[in-house]
């Protein structure tokens, strides 16, 4: 078990569960020539961290890294559902966290759980909106539905199989 799962009093014990799996999604080292991340270890890429030495990042500071830029400023610790909160989560580090929270809204839309703006922001309506969704099994599968409709969107042959598994795990 990694350092950082060990000093779990400081971190959310629902954000160490999410990011393992996270985890198990991303891997460890790759520098695939058709992704266009580039480098990356630990699903972290050199294109969104170029100042980042990719060969020697540590699972602790992928953690880190995860903790700081996806889950603590888009507030998925507020979601209450423990899978809709993981799933926002993983999606936020494959898609980035706009494009992840818009679907998250879009879902919640689709899904009969109110209206809102469709701003890309885990904001105080969108957390109203997911937590007081009277199905949260119908939003988290209405959420994997739209996550697959985005990869294929995306036409990449490559990766569509992984990411369709990703996106119904």
């Amino acid at each position: 078990m990694c350092e950082a799962l060990r000093e779990g009093a400081e971190m959310d014990q629902r954000f160490l569960f999410a990011v393992e799996k996270t985890l198990g999604h991303e891997g460890g080292y790759s520098c695939d020539p058709l992704d266009p991340g580039g480098e990356s270890r630990f699903g972290i890429s050199k294109k969104s961290y170029p100042r980042l030495n990719i060969g020697t990042l540590t699972k602790d500071r992928a953690i880190e890294i995860y903790r700081r830029d996806f889950w603590e400023p888009n507030r998925y610790a507020e979601i209450e559902e423990d899978s809709i909160a993981e799933k926002v989560f993983d999606l936020a580090v494959n898609m980035g966290a706009r494009g992840a929270n818009t679907l998250l809204q879009v879902a919640v839309l689709m899904s009969g759980g109110g209206r809102l703006k469709l701003d890309g922001v885990v904001g105080p309506k969108t957390l109203g909106a997911v937590n007081g969704h009277a199905n949260p099994k119908y939003l988290l599968a209405e959420i994997k539905l739209r996550a697959c409709k985005y990869y294929v969107g995306l036409g990449n042959r490559n990766y569509l199989a992984g990411w369709i598994r990703r996106a119904l795990s």
